[in-house]
């Protein structure tokens, strides 16, 4: 993953722990639970407590853990993931709250249909975690799978969202 030299970051609390969010001048780049696995060095960043897009990334959370909403309208920079990385992770942007699918639906949905486990790696390497709703992919048998923020995140995020009693 690539991320521009002007990056910014900064860190917000959620009921689901620290989340470090980051943004670039077109856009929110990242949402990382604090020390999860893929988190890149956002250290070498510039903290910011004025970005608009973190500003605007710290509502819109504080409003989905709240149940106030179940869409984001943040402009998002998903432009340190490969070619197929983006495909995958706008792939995951038309799941609806609420909804799950497998790893196998979102490679036919995106005309790679043996490229599964190259999908399941693009899923776990999704740097807008929540709003890009990584969290909404199972295994193919109904199972939670993996989950860089945790499968205990995973299972908080789902029931949130009615998938899971």
């Amino acid at each position: 993953m690539h991320y521009p030299s002007s990056t910014v970051y900064t860190k917000t609390a959620s009921p689901l722990g620290t989340v470090v969010l980051s943004a670039t001048d077109i856009g929110l780049s990242g949402i990382w639970f604090d020390g999860q696995k893929h988190l890149p060095p956002y250290k070498d960043w510039r903290l910011s407590s004025d970005n608009t897009y973190l500003q605007q990334a710290m509502v819109a959370l504080d409003a989905y853990f709240n149940r106030q909403t179940k869409r984001f309208d943040i402009a998002l920079d998903l432009h340190a993931g490969t070619a197929f990385q983006q495909k995958v992770w706008l792939a995951l942007l038309e799941i609806p709250f609420g909804r799950t699918v497998t790893y196998q639906q979102i490679s036919q949905h995106i005309g790679a249909p043996t490229a599964v486990r190259a999908v399941a790696g693009a899923v776990g390497r999704n740097p807008v975690s929540i709003m890009v709703p990584c969290h909404r992919v199972i295994g193919s048998n109904g199972t939670l799978t993996g989950y860089a923020g945790g499968l205990d995140r995973k299972l908080s995020l789902l029931t949130l969202e009615g998938v899971v009693a």
